[in-house]
């Protein structure tokens, strides 16, 4: 199902992400805010570079924390576009911070980004995709759909005979526990 099970193999970046982070459920609202961004950042990109990239963009978001990164203004935003450990492009990183400011918002509705998440599920790749353009900025199918296999969301992570499939299947994913015609319905 995955071709990225053995692609990650023999490439130790790569590798501790695919056996410890992709696939696996996430609720802790710093970290998919992390992820959610580094997926925007992607974008046209190589997966490879952003996780080259990852510590330092960590570094330069200060942890991703949705509170400090919603409180940017525009010199935070000139002094990431001059920091070359990120992906320095205007969109994207306006784009991040109005994110942290969306999810914010997004507490007063549902508590926190994985309620929100979490009160929308099941939907199929489309749904899903209709939903964060709604929500959120700079999101496209692609982005949406890496973003939610990646928190366990949507199935296709990992092939059936991955060990990583094996542990996350123990953490029973939302995925797991719906019926695959769900997710195989055509986009509208």
């Amino acid at each position: 199902m995955s071709w990225y099970c053995e692609y990650a193999s023999d490439k130790p970046h790569h590798k501790t992400y695919h056996d410890t982070e992709y696939g696996f459920p996430l609720e802790d609202e710093r970290a998919l805010f992390e992820l959610l961004s580094l997926e925007l950042s992607q974008a046209g990109l190589s997966w490879d570079l952003i996780l080259k990239k990852r510590p330092t963009m960590v570094k330069a978001f200060e942890g991703f924390h949705v509170d400090t990164v919603a409180a940017y203004g525009d010199a935070d935003a000139a002094r990431l576009l001059a920091d070359p450990g990120i992906i320095r492009n205007r969109l994207k990183v306006a784009a991040i911070i109005e994110n942290a400011r969306r999810l914010k918002a997004l507490r007063h509705t549902h508590g926190d980004f994985a309620a929100w998440i979490a009160a929308h599920h099941p939907l199929n790749r489309a749904g899903w995709t209709k939903l964060f353009r709604r929500t959120f900025k700079f999101m496209g199918p692609e982005i949406v759909n890496e973003f939610l296999m990646c928190i366990g969301y949507l199935p296709g992570a990992h092939r059936d005979d991955c060990p990583a499939y094996e542990q996350i299947a123990k953490l029973s994913p939302p995925w797991i526990g719906v019926d695959a015609k769900v997710y195989a319905e055509k986009p509208q």
